[in-house]
């Protein structure tokens, strides 16, 4: 009978999750930004302007995850049915039924049957109101949030990678590696960083992926001065002078031995790093410069607030939304420090 692997959590691990769950704002603070960011995940099965399932004259037909032609339900096109059309709702329910998602508009889609010049206040049929160009305003509040969000993980994931792997080699080998990259990283880190990043928007047609790229190039650098200096610390230690004196090769020295300490620190820094990614996504959509014209996004919606200022809804709807995730952001950025912390005793 083959025995299912036990993984156990060492006791410096659970006094970690301890001292996490200490900082009960931390603590909330993670689980709401989960529950938003899964809810997020989902957008399309929230607000869409397809409905989720369509049954029509015996058959079953999925219509957020395929294109059907308007004669499948007897319309006289064979282009994509518009599931908002009066013609097509009626072809459909009078030989069937159709469930709509909780919010019946896309990101771009535009309500028609406005009863007031767009942007339209809050009403029930566009709870948040309508953006100056007739398009739900919580429909698109919902996709920025996962873009802002997925572009946030990425960059930092990726960022944390090349700046870890950058301040390993310069803290591990020292010498004139060292010093030719800190004098690298101080031109570098010297750059204009968001005006080279509005010139280069300017020049390249930008989208998710070189945006992505675009900031990459100068967010690497937020680890490398933390790691160098956990690496240039223990680099002489007892048990890395054994590991050499053993015939350790270097790379399994620096990520078996070396790493795990650095990765304390910046584990603590990552959630900042997340918030400062976000934030200038938001800046850069804010000025023109970020995701391309039509997309989603908190900064094109306070943009939009700026502009119209006889729509408070547009600006008080994306000063809370970022003020929120921000400020979830931070507070479980100081739980992770906490429970980081070797001053922090656990009780």
């Amino acid at each position: 009978m083959t025995a299912f692997p036990v993984f156990e959590i060492s006791p410096l691990n659970r006094r970690r999750w301890a001292n996490f769950r200490r900082n009960r704002r931390g603590y909330w603070s993670l689980w709401i930004f989960l529950a938003l960011f899964g809810l997020s995940l989902f957008a399309a099965l929230i607000a869409n302007d397809r409905p989720l399932l369509v049954r029509y004259d015996h058959h079953w037909y999925l219509p957020v995850l395929h294109d059907y032609p308007e004669t499948d339900f007897g319309g006289q096109f064979q282009t994509t049915a518009d599931y908002r059309d009066p013609y097509v709702q009626k072809k459909i329910m009078a030989q069937g039924w159709m469930l709509w998602p909780p919010i019946r508009y896309g990101d771009n889609t535009i309500n028609l049957a406005l009863t007031a010049p767009a942007p339209s206040p809050p009403t029930a049929e566009n709870w948040l109101g309508t953006d100056d160009q007739g398009r739900d305003v919580l429909a698109r509040l919902i996709y920025g949030f996962r873009i802002s969000v997925l572009f946030g993980l990425t960059l930092t994931l990726i960022s944390s990678v090349i700046g870890i792997a950058a301040g390993a080699v310069q803290g591990y080998f020292g010498g004139w590696t060292d010093l030719l990259f800190q004098r690298f990283i101080e031109i570098w880190s010297g750059m204009p960083i968001l005006y080279l990043l509005i010139i280069l928007s300017s020049v390249i047609t930008p989208n998710f992926w070189w945006l992505l790229g675009l900031m990459l190039l100068f967010s690497w650098m937020g680890l490398v001065g933390v790691v160098r200096a956990e690496f240039l610390r223990a680099r002489n230690f007892e048990y890395v002078r054994a590991a050499r004196a053993l015939g350790v090769g270097n790379i399994a020295i620096m990520f078996r031995h070396l790493l795990p300490n650095a990765m304390v620190a910046s584990l603590t820094f990552m959630p900042f790093i997340l918030n400062g990614s976000i934030t200038t996504l938001t800046a850069l959509d804010f000025l023109g410069f970020g995701l391309p014209p039509g997309s989603p996004s908190l900064g094109e919606l306070l943009a939009q607030g700026k502009a119209n200022l006889q729509a408070p809804w547009l600006g008080i709807t994306a000063f809370l939304t970022l003020a929120l995730m921000l400020s979830l952001l931070i507070f479980i950025g100081e739980a992770v420090r906490d429970a980081f912390d070797p001053r922090k005793a656990f009780r």
